[in-house]
């Protein structure tokens, strides 16, 4: 998945109203130059799409990785109706960093290891090893971790800031809700370390037993998506051995 982020402007006076109906987080929380991070789930509450939203002015900005955003204005405009909202893709890149922070900046709302971002005519970033840092707290990336098989409480979306439980309905609340209050996961985002080469995308092995897929890594670290039931001895991924971080 690429770097490069799309700023989508969602205008008109149904805006906040709008997307309060369709994402998991509470819009709410955008007003007085605050931003939140959300996702866009499918009725079966699967994701589809994961994006900041940010107030500026008469219109809500969303930042989403650049290869889902297409998509995600069609499916937007999907739900217009006759709600009075306009979606159009806006000029504006990300700058983001763990140094000071720029006038206008803003934290980033899932962990605040992740330092700011920016919204202007200028993106780019202060040369921070953006995978690493993802790794070490945890924070799964878009197209790598986050997948159309995801669930977002298996990827830790809870821990991040990214859902609210009492803002009220939106799209796959239902299934949302059901795994936070009825089960106990049994699957998801875990840190693992590594020895050995191991290449994103590997089955992770207990025996002869799937348990999981390896995704980002960095040195002897990564993220992997984990059977808990299965990754309990020796594991594998390729050639590389594989130990289960439990925090």
């Amino acid at each position: 998945m690429s770097d490069t982020r799309t700023i989508l402007a969602i205008t008109g006076e149904d805006r906040a109203h709008f997307l309060q109906g369709l994402v998991t987080n509470d819009v709410g929380k955008t007003r007085d130059g605050g931003i939140v991070y959300a996702a866009l789930l499918t009725p079966q509450g699967k994701y589809l799409a994961d994006f900041f939203l940010k107030c500026d002015g008469d219109r809500i900005l969303l930042d989403v990785d650049t290869a889902l955003a297409p998509a995600l204005a069609q499916r937007l405009s999907m739900y217009k109706l006759r709600a009075k909202v306009g979606i159009e893709e806006t000029a504006l890149q990300v700058r983001r960093g763990t140094g000071p922070m720029p006038d206008g900046a803003v934290m980033d709302p899932r962990d605040p290891a992740l330092g700011w971002r920016l919204y202007g005519a200028e993106g780019g970033g202060d040369g921070t090893d953006w995978t690493a840092l993802r790794v070490a707290r945890m924070v799964p990336e878009t197209g790598m971790e986050l997948t159309p098989d995801s669930y977002i409480l298996e990827m830790g979306f809870e821990r991040l800031n990214g859902v609210d439980f009492r803002k009220g309905c939106y799209v796959g609340q239902e299934v949302t809700a059901r795994m936070k209050h009825k089960t106990e996961l049994k699957k998801g985002l875990a840190r693992v370390a590594i020895s050995g080469d191991a290449t994103p995308g590997t089955p992770i092995l207990a025996g002869d037993r799937e348990a999981g897929t390896l995704h980002s890594v960095a040195g002897d670290q990564a993220l992997a998506y984990l059977r808990f039931d299965r990754a309990t001895g020796p594991l594998t991924a390729g050639a590389a051995r594989v130990i289960w971080q439990q925090d």
